[in-house]
């Protein structure tokens, strides 16, 4: 038998990802515009550094809470009243190693293996992954591109639930599509848990950058009671370009806590001293920088779409939220194969809509979160190869 073979299905099954795979394909090539993955090209700023060297030259790198010092959990406390009109105890959060590691563990608590979670597709492909290895099984629901943008049939998504179902993985503002529930749909969704006694978990990573609203996107917070059955998991990667830190965090009902902290026991047994006490920096101190990435953001979004659509060749939706344009070119029907090729014949590195799972496999998807000026190049060597097929 193969070393392989000798694994547990779970861990073979896993699939590389396609959005690795283009970047792996060429990464460090010169004049390279890597729209591929969800980051922007700002460092973290120099007052969120600081305030992690010092800690760190400090000596503070000892075991420490596992829930989170106190001082981040309160400065999440606050940042939640800020932007989101929400009286949250600092009891209701939970830092953990990365955005990623809080979709895994809150699966881990919502499902065990048998049952079924349900998320929603086109959708970012480390969910779908990070469920089935927990040993559940995950079920996508499409949404549709109609009409010039995306739309969730929510008579579906209830068609898809079964006796199996224990949760249903909510991400608004979607990456890729940049789908953006309204009120009135996370209402509907969160009917739909209560009636069949179901878990949400929110992704809700990308609630500032929305584009054709007030100053945040509309959240489960504005719509849930107390005992409804909602986690939300976050990140700092996106709003205070701390990609690399890998510093997440959970909000969940007190009630669960002891149950998370021993997941994050069990896995990492908490997140570093030092990196947390840049987290507080950024919390308390970081609205301006956050503005500045949106405001980037919005810019690059409108130069990118616009060359784009008006190739007439591009069929796309300007996206409500998140950080993409999710793209079809006339044309193409292999996405993975065109992502080579457009990186190959143009510098430009896209994701394949192939890694988006169901109803994006003709799309390609291209971060917008970077210097107007690298988009504008961008969208003028694209529009350039597209008008060359």
């Amino acid at each position: 038998m193969s070393l392989i073979n000798s694994l547990s299905q779970r861990a073979t099954d896993a699939p590389e990802s396609g959005i690795v795979e283009i970047i792996n394909y060429a990464r460090g090539r010169d004049n390279l515009l890597p729209l591929w993955a969800g980051e922007g090209d700002l460092p973290t700023p120099d007052f969120i550094n600081r305030a992690a060297s010092d800690a760190l030259l400090g000596g503070e790198t000892f075991y420490t809470w596992q829930r989170g010092i106190p001082e981040l959990r309160q400065a999440l406390s606050d940042y939640y009243h800020r932007h989101f009109s929400a009286s949250l105890s600092p009891d209701h959060f939970y830092v953990t190693g990365s955005g990623m590691q809080a979709i895994q563990l809150a699966v881990q608590a919502m499902t065990q293996a048998g049952d079924e979670m349900i998320y929603l597709s086109p959708c970012w492909p480390n969910i779908v992954s990070a469920i089935n290895i927990a040993g559940t099984k995950a079920v996508g629901v499409e949404i549709d591109y109609v009409d010039g943008g995306w739309k969730l049939d929510l008579a579906r998504l209830e068609n898809a639930i079964t006796p199996k179902t224990k949760a249903l993985f909510i991400n608004t503002p979607s990456n890729p599509t940049g789908w953006t529930a309204s009120l009135e749909d996370l209402k509907a969704i969160l009917a739909l848990a209560r009636k069949h006694g179901l878990w949400i978990l929110a992704d809700e990573i990308y609630a500032l950058y929305y584009f054709v609203g007030e100053r945040r996107a509309p959240s489960f917070l504005d719509v849930m009671e107390e005992g409804d059955r909602v986690i939300f998991a976050n990140s700092f990667s996106k709003n205070w370009s701390m990609t690399g830190w890998r510093v997440g965090w959970l909000v969940a009902p007190p009630e669960i806590g002891q149950v998370l902290e021993n997941l994050i026991q069990y896995s990492t047994s908490g997140v570093a001293q030092f990196m947390q006490r840049g987290a507080v920096v950024a919390l308390n101190e970081g609205d301006a920088f956050v503005r500045e990435n949106i405001e980037r953001a919005r810019t690059s979004r409108e130069i990118l779409l616009n060359a784009l659509i008006a190739t007439n060749r591009v069929r796309s939706a300007k996206p409500d939220g998140a950080l993409y344009a999710f793209l079809e070119i006339d044309g193409v029907k292999d996405s993975r194969k065109a992502a080579l090729d457009i990186v190959d014949k143009t510098g430009v590195g896209l994701a394949p809509g192939t890694a988006f799972g169901a109803g994006g496999s003709t799309f390609l998807r291209a971060c917008f979160l970077r210097n107007p000026l690298h988009i504008e190049d961008a969208a003028k060597r694209l529009s350039d190869y597209i008008a060359r097929l």
